[in-house]
């Protein structure tokens, strides 16, 4: 279990409890004690430095008004031009960009299959090392997926168009990647997914064996409308049982209207 607690200012005040208890609520097991990412912060430090002076990365000192001036729009947010990759000098006001150097990543997603990405024309060279000294999503993921020995990775297709962006860091620590497998997620009529950032509503407890349920069915499987009924502990059964996933739609989302 890891909490991904990287961007404290976000973060509502006893968020990760709530997210332990619920996922207790809802069944879900684990068997060491949560990982919490924000106490890895030296490490992510020290990886990002490592390679500022293995000359992987560079200071940049473009703000955010510089982004907007001057880079265009593309999968994975603003493709940055490049403005700083000269610099060397690096001080603690700069945010750390990795070299791209035009790179093309290919891998194949479990789902959606084989996924080709331009660095150069898709991404730019893209943060690891917030001028806040934050580590950006990907160099916290990459470093704590390589050194946690994380083998298959399962999440929402969402994260898929910066998959690219983690495979290229796992590379460049020298390190073999994980197994995507990226799944449909879940959105409201205007096609937002439903998420804290949306007001999504919450999870409840007593809402547990119909959620599960429902996000059975949604995900292909056809789960029986008894299970609603049963306990979580035989939903969970029946679910590993039954899990087959040929079953997962193709699509990217998958509208909310339980």
């Amino acid at each position: 279990m890891r909490i991904e607690d990287i961007d404290p200012d976000r973060e509502p005040k006893g968020a990760a409890q709530s997210i332990l208890q619920t996922l207790i609520d809802y069944g879900f097991e684990w068997d060491k004690k949560p990982i919490f990412q924000s106490r890895q912060y030296n490490l992510h430090k020290h990886i990002a430095l490592q390679f500022l002076e293995r000359n992987l990365a560079y200071p940049c000192s473009c703000s955010r008004k510089d982004l907007v001036a001057n880079s265009k729009p593309g999968p994975m947010g603003a493709i940055y031009p490049g403005t700083c990759s000269a610099k060397s000098n690096y001080k603690e006001t700069h945010t750390l960009r990795i070299r791209t150097n035009n790179a093309t990543v290919n891998f194949i997603d479990k789902h959606y299959g084989l996924q080709t990405c331009h660095l150069g024309q898709e991404s730019g060279d893209y943060v690891i090392l917030r001028a806040d000294k934050l580590p950006s999503y990907i160099l916290a993921v990459s470093v704590d997926d390589v050194f946690e020995g994380y083998s298959e990775i399962v999440r929402g297709a969402d994260l898929l168009a910066i998959t690219p962006r983690q495979v290229h860091l796992t590379q460049l620590l020298q390190k073999t990647p994980s197994d995507f497998f990226h799944i449909p997620i879940i959105t409201d009529q205007s096609g937002n997914k439903l998420s804290k950032q949306t007001h999504a509503p919450a999870l409840h407890k007593h809402n547990a064996r119909s959620n599960l349920y429902f996000a059975l069915k949604d995900l292909g499987q056809n789960p029986p409308r008894y299970l609603i009924w049963r306990p979580l502990r035989s939903i969970w059964e029946w679910a590993l049982s039954h899990w087959d996933t040929k079953h997962i739609p193709r699509q990217k989302n998958i509208e909310f209207n339980h």
